[in-house]
């Protein structure tokens, strides 16, 4: 694919003006809090594995509205320590699946949760397990839309919430270290690293590669692809409801977001990504609150950096747990 987007000198600098609500703030401490007033305790069952080397756990955790919310916990066998923690976002469409599928971090030595994503789970790997139970309004196929009307009703309210709360509730288990937390994730998990970021406090590193739900206004104008397409088409037919639709989407933009994060992150990013714009990604990058690394993969498009941006993952890691 052609380059489409900005030069790397203009990505650099770009830090555009994004709509941001008066009330954002109250309106999250506030969902926020209505949540955690309904969590339950945690969960946890360990499940009989051929691994040897990682136990596993199915855990089950309190989200939005005190929904009942699935994750695999992993953690190196042999040990009763406290461990530094990754928690991991996962990509549009897809859910937890199996848990010999992500070893990466367990096999390094870390305590490890992948947060099952509401609703979704059936769009490629092995499954999902999540509900959604909240309806919604009028929406174009997929999770966009959903209850795009207003954003207490918006489907993302719900996934962040639950991004947050997952963090609280890994903290609080025996085997994890609670001051030692990170979080990742790569596409849609990546805007929800974002999110969660920008919620949380006390995290040690926040690790989005391709994200996701950022900068919305410019992706719906610039990329065909979905999922982003899936609000143009919604709009093509409610023609009256571009400015309700991006005043819902303001609240739950990774830019307003990232302003107030403040863990150290490393983020990765595809100059040819047709499915999340390479300007879009800078945007969250350049008004990060906190330090914010990034790693170009100028010949990429939306599969990123794979298997060597893990590894710039794990030393990023490594570092911010040695300072």
């Amino acid at each position: 694919m052609p380059r489409f987007d900005l030069s790397a000198a203009e990505l650099r600098t770009y830090r555009p003006e994004i709509a941001e609500p008066a009330d954002f703030d109250d309106f999250w401490e506030q969902t926020l809090t209505e949540s955690r007033a309904l969590s339950q305790p945690v969960r946890l069952r360990r499940v009989d594995s051929p691994l040897q080397s990682v136990e596993v756990y199915d855990v089950v955790f309190s989200g939005f509205g005190g929904d009942p919310v699935g994750g695999w916990l992993l953690l190196p066998s042999g040990g009763d320590e406290p461990l530094p923690t990754v928690i991991e976002y996962i990509g549009y469409g897809g859910g937890r699946g199996l848990p010999h599928e992500r070893l990466g971090w367990a096999a390094s030595g870390y305590a490890y949760f992948l947060m099952d994503t509401r609703g979704q789970g059936s769009g490629w790997g092995t499954g999902g397990t999540t509900p959604d139970p909240h309806g919604a309004g009028p929406a174009a196929a997929g999770y966009m839309t959903r209850g795009i009307e207003d954003p207490h009703d918006y489907y993302y309210r719900r996934v962040f919430t639950d991004a947050v709360l997952a963090i609280d509730a890994i903290r609080s288990l025996d085997r994890i270290d609670s001051a030692h937390v990170s979080i990742c994730g790569t596409s849609q998990g990546g805007g929800i690293a974002i999110a969660a970021a920008g919620l949380s406090s006390g995290l040690v590193a926040a690790m989005p590669e391709v994200p996701f739900l950022c900068h919305f206004e410019r992706a719906v104008g610039m990329t065909g692809r979905d999922p982003y397409q899936e609000i143009v088409r919604y709009l093509a037919v409610h023609r009256d409801a571009a400015e309700r639709t991006f005043a819902t989407l303001s609240y739950f933009d990774g830019v307003n977001f990232a302003r107030r994060a403040t863990a150290p992150a490393l983020f990765g990013v595809a100059l040819l990504d047709p499915v999340c714009p390479p300007s879009t990604v800078y945007a969250a990058r350049n008004r990060w609150g906190g330090s914010a690394e990034i790693v170009d993969y100028p010949f990429n498009e939306h599969e990123g950096g794979q298997g060597l941006h893990w590894e710039r993952q794990a030393a990023f890691l490594a570092e911010q747990l040695a300072n």
